[in-house]
């Protein structure tokens, strides 16, 4: 459904606080606006009953059943966009806005 790198895993687990990862669920979050771009989100949550739960590099993964379709085959990576400054990005086939081997990932 949706991969995450080492590298983000990593930054996840370390910014989540919590020795056992297990307890960690990181909520993704994908939708189109108007004009057929892709807005991302992300955050610790809790899992619901509706919930598709994805086990990627030990982080749990939250996905809502509205969110899947626009998910599927994307990864969430942790980069150095520039000198010092590391961002999350996702790179998404699904997102018009992104085109496989140029820059045009989406930050979150």
């Amino acid at each position: 459904m949706i991969n995450v790198t080492a590298q983000a895993a990593q930054q996840i687990l370390k910014s989540s606080g919590e020795t056992d990862p297990s307890r960690v669920y990181l909520r993704l979050a994908a939708r189109r606006d108007e004009d057929g771009n892709f807005d991302y989100g992300m955050g610790f949550d809790d899992p619901n009953g509706n919930d598709h739960v994805v086990t990627c590099e030990g982080v749990n993964i939250l996905i809502s059943p509205d969110c899947a379709e626009l998910l599927v085959g994307a990864t969430l990576d942790y980069v150095e966009i520039n000198p010092g400054d590391f961002r999350f990005i996702f790179m998404n086939p699904n997102d018009a806005g992104h085109r496989s081997g140029d820059d045009t990932s989406r930050e979150s």
